[in-house]
């Protein structure tokens, strides 16, 4: 039987002689199995908490569903994961392939196991998680620091969680507080601080953001306590999303909150903390409240051509909107310094998405050249699959063949159990390879009467810009599925910007916008195209 061998370890604390432990006891374990190791995989420094952001594992479990193996051999079970949904996903994968689980622990692994260590391992991550949590309480409640670098300090070598003000990065959190209650704003902060070449906390550039930062979360230099002399903890916590085995944060409620007083680390005095507070506090009052829907026909899809970043309101110029450079604004680190009035941009990319809808024979070839170019790209993968299903017809047919002659008497059943296993086999094996090949390319088909619908709404929409109208519903949500980006490209002062418009074919080849079935038969939906960026 031909084996794989599974190793892993948790951490990069843990010494990379883990893996080689691992693999060691592995072989000699095949060995006394009679197995024949053909390959080894490993993943170093990777949580079993989670099969995302393993690249050997799930390279296994391909090479496995493609009948490379008949068993996978590791240390444990929680080798492969310490996820109990995890887990059982894999003993199913493994028992569809065809290939056994084995653990040097217990052996084969059976139903049994994976109930049984499946639910002990996730306890074990939960108690874990539970004692590291703990263990941080009691570094807070010491008054170190459990874990983390607030801008303004460093950590003392040799002295786990206990902080130290760094003189120059307190001078400028100091110098932010007293401009912010000034009167200056976080934007003209940042500005100032990147054009003095401050270094900020992180990246290249300070913005806004940094300075401002999130209320919910406390983070940013003017809502950090630890600047007044006061140490929070557990004001959010880490999740895993089970699709993707990326950590999140969410915000916790305030009575989950521990605070330890820190006077040796207070930057600036309680009042002037306190003022800021107020301050920030007022200003919310009056912001701007979250909106559902966008307020203007391309806002969330504007681009400055100058640094890639997003664009956004600056002000009215008696009644027109004028617009720039988000980053421009924010930190200054943007050249294009120059606004542009929105009622110019939203004529622009209408009337020349008008243009191109009307031109229907330009589309028409974008679709037939789209499925030609992929389907020449996906010949060997047409080709691949249909030498698969033909060979599983076969291996059907044999497989039935076999079984029908038992039934009828033809064949013994001594006969039958020496030729029906190896025949199953095969036949299990070509559907799992079968389920893992590449599809053949949908193909795409072009819809008159949808290019007639967005073409009238695209229309309306050039109406209601150009007589200053508010901008219907239906007829914006119709343009905005047709862009993905519209880039603002730099023009010195009283020049008219050069415009280009990403967009998106999909809405054209029936998309959620529109009804999937009419009269007569389905609507075939299309993958998403993306035509070439043009100037507008």
């Amino acid at each position: 039987m031909r084996a794989a061998i599974y190793a892993r370890f948790s951490t990069d604390l843990q010494s990379d002689r883990s893996v080689e432990d691992q693999v060691a006891l592995c072989r000699s374990h095949a060995d006394r199995l009679g197995l024949t190791v053909t390959d080894v995989f490993a993943d170093r420094a990777a949580s079993g908490a989670s099969i995302h952001g393993r690249p050997d594992y799930q390279r296994l479990i391909g090479l496995a569903l493609a009948g490379q193996y008949d068993a996978i051999l590791t240390e444990d079970l929680d080798r492969l994961s310490r996820n109990l949904a995890d887990i059982a996903r894999l003993y199913e994968t493994a028992q569809f392939a065809g290939v056994k689980l084995v653990t040097v622990a217990d052996g084969e692994i059976s139903e049994m196991h994976i109930g049984l260590k499946g639910t002990m391992s996730a306890l074990f991550l939960k108690g874990l998680a539970q004692k590291v949590r703990r263990g941080l309480a009691g570094v807070v409640r010491d008054g170190r620091s459990a874990g983390g670098r607030a801008y303004g300090y460093r950590a003392v070598a040799g002295q786990p969680g206990k902080l130290e003000i760094v003189p120059e990065e307190a001078e400028t959190v100091r110098r932010i507080f007293a401009e912010y209650l000034a009167g200056s704003s976080p934007r003209e902060i940042a500005g100032k601080l990147n054009d003095e070449a401050v270094p900020p906390p992180r990246g290249r550039f300070w913005a806004a953001v940094t300075i401002n930062g999130n209320r919910n979360r406390g983070h940013g230099i003017l809502l950090n306590p630890l600047y007044a002399g006061r140490m929070v903890w557990n004001r959010v916590r880490m999740v895993k999303d089970p699709a993707t085995g990326r950590r999140i944060s969410r915000v916790n409620e305030a009575s989950e909150h521990q605070e330890k007083a820190a006077p040796h680390l207070a930057i600036v005095d309680a009042e002037t903390f306190d003022a800021v507070k107020a301050r920030r506090d007022g200003r919310a009052l009056n912001g701007p409240r979250d909106r559902a829907k966008p307020r203007h026909l391309l806002s969330g899809l504007l681009r400055c051509g100058g640094c890639g970043g997003g664009m956004s309101v600056k002000d009215r110029d008696h009644g027109r909107v004028r617009i720039r450079c988000t980053t421009a604004a924010e930190s200054g680190s943007c050249s294009n310094r120059r606004s542009y009035y929105l009622d110019q941009v939203e004529q622009a990319v209408v009337g020349g998405l008008r243009e191109r809808m009307a031109d229907r024979d330009a589309i028409a070839l974008y679709v037939r050249v789209y499925n030609e170019e992929r389907q020449r790209l996906a010949a060997s993968t047409v080709a691949n699959r249909g030498q698969i299903e033909r060979r599983l017809a076969a291996a059907e047919r044999e497989h039935e063949r076999v079984y029908r002659a038992y039934v009828k008497g033809l064949i013994e059943e001594d006969a039958l159990e020496r030729e029906l296993p190896p025949l199953k086999a095969e036949r299990d094996r070509l559907r799992a390879e079968l389920a893992t090949a590449e599809q053949p390319p949908q193909i795409v088909t072009l819809h008159p009467a949808t290019v007639r619908h967005y073409l009238a709404s695209i229309e309306r929409l050039e109406v209601a810009i150009a007589e200053g109208e508010e901008h219907g519903g239906e007829a914006k949500a119709a343009l905005r599925d047709l862009i993905r980006t519209v880039t603002v490209q730099p023009a010195p002062a009283g020049e008219a910007p050069q415009i280009d418009v990403l967009g998106e074919l999909s809405a054209l080849i029936g998309g959620a916008h529109f009804p999937t079935k009419r009269s007569g038969g389905p609507m075939v939906a299309g993958e998403g195209l993306e035509p070439p960026t043009r100037g507008l």
